[in-house]
């Protein structure tokens, strides 16, 4: 099958002819249809993140139809639509797992880091961790809410419930969650790259109350911040443009480092906080919380063909919404 595989001794990744996966003991066995790109497969082609193995399928966005089981699966998984996420195993024992915390869990490991992921036509995945789909949305639609959906709606729950929410970063999961923010009745406020008319303007049309660049001061103090760039730079002024009991979330599995700053911009019970990886009942929650809405990705897709292209323009800005990669 055709795969996009990245070399962890040379750091380069592309598509490359590789052996169909088999379904080992409680997996599944998927046909891929779509799979979103997400920054984080960026931080694994940059170094910031190392998988374990030599060798690793990037992907963790994805949506597939099961088309083989291993041991201990029962057949009636035959035929269902299923999305992997980036969390794909835990030990389910330990003290984040018993107490609703399993993204924390140490032994956790990832898909399209420790385990292959969904840019090829087959992947296998724990059956235990995959997310059932309703069979009727267009993969393209779905495959965005398996990433920038979950982190985007945990970041907002640790936010509060503040009426005044800034983004900083308004891509995948910024278009996503400015749509959740509207749907509560809570006010948007959106901060994209200096300069970057275009994509305020279309912070705009999804309903953000103001729209400027993370280099501007928002027109009032926001209750809460949420930060989807991996700019550490950018949080002190998130928490300058904070209200006092304000929080600021770093939604970014990685982040480059956070300057010095005056201890002012913290006092007054400030919080600074992270948001880390996701459970599975956190993509139950948005799945469900999807179709309530509706939620509409805006999804820009690209062939399996063409996954370098897609990269390029994610890396460069150049993505109003979400890239995805079509399969099927």
């Amino acid at each position: 099958m055709r795969a996009y595989v990245f070399d962890r001794a040379s750091r380069r990744a592309g598509l490359a002819d590789v052996d169909e996966p088999a379904a080992g003991p409680g997996e599944v066995l998927l046909a891929v249809e779509a799979c979103g790109l997400c920054r984080t497969d960026l931080h694994v082609l940059d170094g910031d993140l190392r998988p374990r193995s030599p060798s690793v399928i990037l992907g963790h966005q994805v949506v597939g139809r099961v088309i083989a089981v291993g041991a201990g699966v029962g057949s009636d998984w035959i035929g269902r639509r299923c999305g992997v996420p980036w969390l794909a195993q835990t030990d389910g024992v330990c003290r984040y797992c018993t107490s609703g915390r399993e993204n924390l869990c140490v032994e956790a490991r990832f898909t399209g880091l420790d385990r292959d992921g969904g840019l090829a036509e087959r992947m296998t995945a724990l059956a235990a961790f995959c997310l059932p789909l309703p069979s009727d949305l267009p993969a393209i639609a779905v495959a965005p809410l398996l990433c920038a959906g979950l982190i985007g709606w945990r970041a907002l729950r640790m936010a509060g419930d503040g009426e005044r929410i800034g983004l900083y970063g308004f891509g995948a999961s910024a278009h996503l969650l400015a749509q959740v923010i509207r749907w509560q009745g809570r006010r948007l406020f959106a901060f994209t790259r200096p300069g970057d008319r275009d994509r305020q303007a279309y912070a705009r049309t999804l309903g953000a109350t103001w729209a400027g660049g993370s280099d501007q001061s928002p027109p009032e103090p926001l209750d809460a911040a949420i930060l989807f760039a991996d700019a550490g730079e950018l949080v002190p002024r998130a928490l300058a443009a904070v209200a006092p009991g304000g929080t600021v979330v770093c939604a970014e599995i990685h982040m480059t480092d956070i300057p010095s700053f005056p201890y002012d911009l913290l006092w007054r019970e400030k919080v600074v906080r992270s948001v880390a990886n996701l459970t599975r009942q956190d993509g139950h929650d948005v799945l469900v919380l999807a179709a309530k809405i509706p939620l509409h990705a805006d999804a820009v897709p690209y062939p399996l063909a063409r996954v370098d292209d897609a990269i390029a323009d994610l890396r460069a800005g150049r993505v109003r919404g979400a890239a995805v990669i079509t399969l099927a």
